[in-house]
């Protein structure tokens, strides 16, 4: 086969690949072909990998092969192991290794440069889109890093801030694009050296640094914004190596990451540039003068679980609002559970879903589809809203700032204007909490201290045991 013929198979066949992405991507908006669509993506993929693995440039397969059953092992025992509710640091670190993944592309490809391997048609172009690799594939890199660590809890949830930290952090964007130019514009091997040195290491200290003052209630934002650097990165890689189906990869991961954050800042009423450096969560915004009036007086009344199951036993219109706090218990088979009990006791089951519920976006849609809710009963926050009047009883399940009446009416508070599910509305509201401590973005709750509000204490799953179980014996009796 000739070289001509065989470069139109691989690009005809990327042609097809990016077709699939397409689809799948497609599909992925919607529930009941979203398992289809991630099937199809994967086609695709698959596609890609084994076309790729055709072209005449690759001169040794062995360390291919280890990297792909490497590569297969590690997938599988992700897939198999790892729990829903670790699911967004899943996320996070897999956008760091995709990061990791193009930095070690641009940097392999400036060591074939410099050792005289291949000799670029343009070199300045070439070099650019190599620094761009290096430096997007970093910051994405240690950012998604420090990302799951906050997710896993082993780093706290509050951003962390120091006097100076803007004029440090734009001190080390100047010096990467300095460094940056020095690489491209030099011809001399030793200077460009020390510029790849030090812009590979400033960005990797960025991403770090960056994601730092970032508050844990704005993670869904920090990591759908990870996921679409992660998609750039990969797309400059592709300029890197001339690989077309990454350029249209990575472009797709990178525009659909943009769309999501740009929702998710929608959804908290939020610029972007507010998101990565107001430092949300710092410190709690005391309320003085005018603003004090929004602020609710009151003290928290607990519950029994069985003064819930008899408040709920009487509700006809139910709504649960579920938050990070079920994710934690992984209570959302108990949860499918209690709404298929109030369903046999006459009620109307619905399941309100805020935009930034979680610590990812569509984290409570995928928990409750794991548990097989049915997609008819979830409910987006715009259309809700209108009907929680009407509600009998909001059970609340660990979620904070996406329901707290302050956004609404306390001036003083930092989430002021964020749009919220108004649970405050329903005649009896149920929250479900293991503590009194806040919420993990450290902000107290207003809806806690209502008077039409009870505080269910302990672990959600437990606590909707004990009202499942009294719902039981009234079947059985």
């Amino acid at each position: 086969m000739s070289n001509e013929t065989r470069e139109i198979l691989i690009n005809s066949a990327y042609i097809l690949a990016s077709i699939l992405f397409v689809l799948g991507l497609k599909m992925l908006g919607r529930q009941g072909t979203a398992r289809k669509g991630n099937l199809i993506s994967g086609i695709g993929m698959l596609i890609a990998i084994v076309v790729t693995l055709l072209d005449h440039n690759v001169i040794e397969y062995k360390w291919i092969v280890v990297g792909l059953v490497a590569g297969t092992v590690i997938g599988l025992a992700c897939a198999r192991l790892i729990k829903m509710t670790s699911m967004p640091e899943m996320v996070a670190l897999l956008n760091g290794f995709g990061g990791l993944a193009s930095l070690i592309v641009g940097a392999a490809e400036y060591c074939r440069i410099r050792g005289g391997t291949v000799m670029p048609d343009h070199p300045a172009f070439t070099s650019a889109v190599i620094y761009l690799t290096i430096l997007i594939g970093g910051i994405t890199f240690t950012g998604s890093i420090y990302a799951f660590c906050k997710l896993a809890e082993w780093l706290s949830g509050r951003p962390i801030l120091f006097r100076g930290q803007h004029l440090v952090n734009g001190l080390f964007v100047v010096l990467t694009v300095l460094s940056g130019i020095v690489y491209v514009v030099s011809g001399d091997p030793q200077v460009q050296l020390m510029a790849v040195g030090v812009f590979i290491t400033l960005s990797l200290v960025l991403g770090w640094t960056l994601v730092m003052p970032i508050g844990g209630g704005d993670m869904p934002v920090v990591i759908s914004m990870l996921n679409s650097l992660s998609g750039v990165a990969a797309c400059a890689a592709g300029f890197v190596i001339s690989n077309n189906v990454l350029v249209v990869a990575g472009c797709l991961v990178g525009t659909s990451g943009v769309i999501l954050t740009a929702i998710m800042c929608k959804a908290m009423n939020r610029s972007l540039a507010n998101v990565l450096f107001s430092g949300f969560g710092a410190a709690p915004v005391p309320s003085t003068g005018a603003a004090s009036a929004g602020v609710v007086q009151g003290e928290l009344k607990p519950i029994s679980a069985e003064d819930t199951f008899a408040v709920l036993e009487a509700a006809r219109q139910v709504v649960i609002i579920p938050g990070y706090g079920m994710a934690v218990s992984q209570a959302q088979h108990v949860v499918r559970e209690l709404g298929e009990m109030l369903e046999n006791n006459g009620a109307e089951v619905r399941f309100a879903i805020h935009p930034v519920a979680g610590r990812m976006p569509g984290h409570m849609n995928v928990l409750l589809a794991e548990a097989n809710v049915p997609y008819e009963q979830l409910v987006e926050m715009d259309s809700i809203n209108p009907l929680m009047p009407t509600m009998d009883v909001a059970i609340v399940i660990g979620a904070n700032d996406v329901v707290n009446p302050a956004a609404s009416s306390d001036k003083g508070s930092p989430i002021y204007g964020m749009p919220i599910i108004k649970a405050h509305e329903a005649r009896t509201v149920i929250c479900l909490k293991r503590g009194k401590g806040t919420g993990f973005s450290g902000l107290e709750n207003q809806l806690f201290l209502l008077p039409n509000t009870r505080m269910l204490y302990g672990d959600a799953k437990g606590s909707l045991q004990g009202v499942v179980s009294e719902f039981k014996s009234l079947a059985a009796g």
